[in-house]
């Protein structure tokens, strides 16, 4: 995983910075952190990461690391924390398109 920059990772992630993932077939996709949420359980901190795909008709990707940027491997805590992030995202855009 390497930054916008081309260099390797290192210190903690900050929002919209941008990581290139290496795919399987050997070609990179560009993600932004887009969130960044922390588990008022144990304190661990997570980044979400969104990749816009230069086609208009397909779906954003989302992916979740660590500060560090590596995946959550945890596929069900990986969803848990997507799904809150979408759901706070989706507040805050809904308290900010209201009538004033």
């Amino acid at each position: 995983m390497t930054t916008d920059d081309g260099e390797t990772k290192s210190g903690p992630l900050e929002l919209s910075e941008v990581l290139y993932i290496e795919t399987k077939d050997g070609g990179e996709l560009e993600f932004e952190v887009v969130g960044i949420l922390e588990d008022p359980d144990d304190g661990t901190s997570y980044a979400v990461l969104m990749h816009e795909p230069q086609d208009e008709e397909a779906e954003s990707e989302f992916i979740v690391t660590d500060l560090e940027g590596n995946m959550v491997q945890d596929d069900a805590l990986a969803q848990e924390i997507l799904d809150d992030f979408l759901a706070f995202a989706e507040e805050a855009g809904d308290e900010s398109g209201g009538d004033a």
